[in-house]
């Protein structure tokens, strides 16, 4: 499986570093030096590219600022590698560049992929990409989530079968739940909307309007408003037309044309332009006489009753009443009425819906209750197997008398669901929670890990910790300081090799100070400080052949050139070789 790997990282004017290359192995590397040399500036450095908190002491004294970079390979489609793109870094071929600058006045600035970022962009990245394990900066799994999400993997399908089942229960309960919740505290502003829905309702069921009555009434009441007007003018327009006959000598318009078109029939046989103008005339006493017939029989049909009108009228005030509180028009009114009886029926069902829903939720309530059961009781088993393994480790880690144990225990809540008869909280994860404790040494009682060791003790802890979950923990990279601290002889060596363990399916860091341990490593790196006191860029070395002999014998007896001490730092390289 391909994993997220620290390659390099690169240290100006941080600490006692002046400018310095760190190339890392993507199995185990051993950093060692003189005390004093700079080592731990590595865990420092990582820090900061881990959005640490940026101390202004840390800058080089006469340097402006400290700049940490590093260039961590990282799979397309890693957690860690999405989570960078969507802040806008950029990817250049399955790298990713981090770069953390700190002033000497305390400012601080970060830069991902060539973006900057804020600082706690880098926080976030760190949970995917390092775990680190030091007497003043642990992580990982020292948090009680980590470790449940841990155990749970190390359970393995025991607890993903019953947790996947619990999951989708879980999201559909609080689905339910949440409509179940707002239908019932909602139902009071839901009767009053019904309530206002059906007397709408009824009030435009009592009038029965049709589509477009309000424009037909108001052409009606208009015309029957103008009833004595209307008929004069038709009567005039009428006379005009066709004449009057109380007056046998006035001239109209029919009897005109009709002379013009007589006169012009007489002669249209000379002239075909004069005969065209003849058939027109005769179009126009036809047209005439239509419009005299229709004026005549419109002036016969005007209804001039007033009590028409006045049921005209009154009716439209009916449908006035509507349009004021229901729509612009009638045609709106219908709509609204429409749409007011979809919207009652729901309203009328959610009675039922919510019966639905609580039986719903009661049948998942009691799912819930027997996966949350299957669940604690496979974390339990797991928890057994996980303290027996890593108590076993911590013998061989100079801590024969540590005992490891989890603790897995629900809260009291009357709202949660019933587990082993109680009523416990719940969440996404199941009813437990989980926290891992250590007694280091009899007759101590069991604390929280963090609580429970000195530094170098908590770091041996999480070394064991981190050998039995290999391969279960999906952080790439792990960073050891004083992990080696009270140790040495056979003790040191059992570190050594749980580390090259470790580092088979992880990359390991570690800052060291034992040969025993060093010699373990896949690459050896040493810091060495310059005359003037400084870690210049040469002055971070990866150790091969003699040079690597000659740092293990001056880690074992300070004296680089004792026969007995090479003799030693071979055979301890011999046997790390060995183990590989």
């Amino acid at each position: 499986m391909v994993r997220s790997v620290l390659e390099e990282m690169r240290i100006r004017s941080l600490g006692v570093i002046d400018d310095a290359v760190v190339e890392l192995s993507p199995g185990f590397t051993a950093v060692t030096g003189e005390t004093g040399a700079g080592k731990t500036m590595v865990v420092t450095s990582l820090g900061l590219l881990l959005g640490g908190r940026a101390d202004p002491a840390l800058v080089r004294i006469g340097a402006k600022s400290a700049v940490v970079e590093g260039r961590i390979g990282v799979p397309a489609g890693a957690p860690a590698a999405l989570r960078a793109e969507e802040a806008g870094a950029e990817l250049d071929d399955g790298t990713l560049l981090i770069s953390r600058t700190v002033s000497a006045e305390g400012r601080s600035r970060a830069h991902l992929g060539g973006r900057s970022v804020p600082v706690g962009m880098l926080s976030e990245l760190a949970d995917e990409l390092v775990a680190v394990h030091g007497q003043t900066d642990q992580q990982g799994l020292l948090r009680p989530a980590r470790q449940r999400e841990a155990l749970d993997r190390y359970a393995g399908g025991a607890v993903t079968g019953p947790l996947a089942k619990y999951t989708a229960a879980y999201r559909r309960l609080r689905a339910v739940s949440t409509e179940l919740d707002e239908l019932t505290t909602r139902a009071r502003e839901r009767a009053q909307e019904a309530d206002l829905l059906r007397f709408g309702l009824n009030e435009i069921a009592g009038v029965e309007p049709r589509a477009g009555e309000d424009a037909e009434l108001a052409a009606e009441a208009e015309r029957l408003g103008h009833a004595e007007a209307l008929a004069s003018a038709a009567s005039v327009a009428h006379a005009a037309l066709a004449g009057n006959p109380e007056d046998p000598e006035g001239v109209d318009a029919t009897t005109l044309v009709a002379g013009a078109g007589r006169a012009l029939d007489a002669v249209r046989s000379h002239d075909p332009a004069l005969a065209a103008l003849a058939d027109r005339m005769g179009e126009i006493s036809i047209l005439l006489g239509d419009v005299a017939g229709e004026l005549a029989g419109y002036a016969d049909n005007l209804d001039a009753d007033p009590l028409r009108l006045a049921a005209v009228e009154e009716r439209r005030a009916a449908l006035t009443a509507l349009t004021r509180k229901y729509g612009a028009s009638i045609d709106a009114v219908l709509a609204w009425a429409e749409d007011g009886a979809s919207r009652l029926i729901e309203l009328d069902g959610d009675d039922d819906r919510i019966g639905e829903l609580a039986a719903e939720r009661d049948a998942l309530r009691g799912e819930l209750s027997g996966l949350a059961q299957a669940l604690t009781d496979a974390r339990t088993e797991a928890a057994a197997r996980f303290a027996e393994a890593v108590t076993e480790e911590l013998a061989s880690l100079a801590m024969p008398h540590a005992r490891v144990s989890f603790d897995i225990r629900q809260s009291e809540d009357p709202e949660g669901v019933e587990v082993g008869g109680r009523a416990v909280a719940y969440g996404p994860s199941g009813v437990d929670e989980v926290e891992l404790l250590l007694a280091p040494h009899p007759g101590a009682p069991p604390r929280p890990i963090a609580k429970g060791a000195s530094g170098g003790e908590l770091s041996r802890v999480m070394l064991a910790v981190e050998v039995v979950f290999a391969g279960t923990d999906p952080v790439p990279t792990y960073l050891f300081d004083e992990v080696d601290a009270g140790v040495g002889g056979k003790a040191a060596v059992e570190i050594g090799r749980r580390l090259a363990k470790l580092a088979k399916t992880a990359q390991v860091v570690v800052v060291t100070h034992l040969p025993q341990v060093a010699a373990f490593a896949d690459r050896q790196l040493l810091v060495e400080k310059t005359n003037d006191g400084s870690v210049t860029r040469s002055g971070v070395t990866v150790l091969e052949g003699e040079d690597r002999v000659r740092e293990l014998s001056r880690m074992l007896a300070g004296q680089e050139d004792s026969q007995t001490a090479r003799a030693h730092a071979e055979e301890l390289l011999a046997t790390a070789r060995a183990d590989g």
